[in-house]
């Protein structure tokens, strides 16, 4: 597959290709297509136990996580077997559901410290501290946030903030937001929201995997898609996630003539 066939007026674009995953011996993913260009949103919905978080951490190549068919191509190369630090380098982003606490490590350090791993050269403190200013005044981020150590002792929003700070900073081509909706209350649902539709723009591609339509009202993505037992089962506009909100996943059970989903999301 060349670079022309996958990339559109230079636009970088994640294809997955009939993706089939294990999880611990269990098959999880069962064929999963689906296509994310640079400067496009997209939405991924499911019900718990679809395999959406599954399938953000094998695009992501996260260890434990098994390809056993399809492929994960971005930018034309297959990175089915990248590491997830040579994924990350050639532009991927992955804001997980659950962030985790660094102690003893600023956020600042660490940001810094990624930027340096992901672009591969060195910048000054002054360099890099100006970058990172730029990007806290878009989204609204305190100086005092940037000095406490990752994630510890920070609010489900804040954590989520921090996440969304990282994709600002770090500058993906493609990123990946699983459940970023998840423990938030409305306010922060909606800072957050409105702090990656701060990022959202011709350079970057995002795909956004959430239970609910609450997300969607603060982000409008370019395409929804159902996933259910570990495959894409409908694609739409934004009205799909509206026609899901009113009808909920099990009309579109009944819909599809699908059974219900019994594995466990992983």
């Amino acid at each position: 597959m060349t670079n022309e066939m996958t990339e559109t007026n230079g636009a970088a674009t994640l294809e997955i290709i009939d993706l089939h995953a294990k999880v611990e011996g269990k098959e999880i993913l069962k064929g999963i297509d689906l296509v994310v260009k640079q400067g496009e949103t997209h939405a991924l919905m499911g019900p718990n136990g679809s395999g959406k978080s599954t399938l953000s951490n094998v695009i992501m190549g996260r260890p434990g996580y098994t390809v056993t068919q399809g492929r994960v191509v971005f930018k034309g190369e297959d990175i089915t077997k990248l590491t997830p630090d040579e994924r990350a380098k050639r532009g991927l982003f992955l804001a997980m559901q659950y962030p985790t606490e660094v102690p003893g490590v600023s956020v600042v350090n660490f940001l810094r410290t990624a930027y340096t791993a992901v672009k591969g050269e060195q910048v000054s403190a002054l360099a890099f501290r100006k970058h990172m200013k730029e990007k806290m005044d878009v989204l609204g981020v305190e100086d005092s946030m940037v000095q406490r150590y990752v994630n510890q002792g920070f609010s489900g929003g804040e954590k989520k903030k921090n996440e969304v700070l990282q994709l600002a900073v770090l500058e993906p081509q493609i990123a990946i937001l699983d459940e970023t909706d998840s423990g938030l209350d409305i306010d922060s649902l909606k800072s957050v929201a409105t702090g990656v539709n701060e990022l959202v723009g011709p350079e970057l591609g995002v795909l956004l995997i959430t239970h609910y339509q609450r997300m969607l009202d603060y982000i409008t993505p370019d395409k929804v898609h159902v996933m259910m037992k570990g495959r894409i089962v409908k694609t739409g506009g934004p009205e799909l996630a509206k026609e899901l909100e009113a009808k909920g996943y099990e009309g579109v059970r009944d819909e599809l003539g699908l059974e219900a989903d019994a594995t466990a999301e992983v």
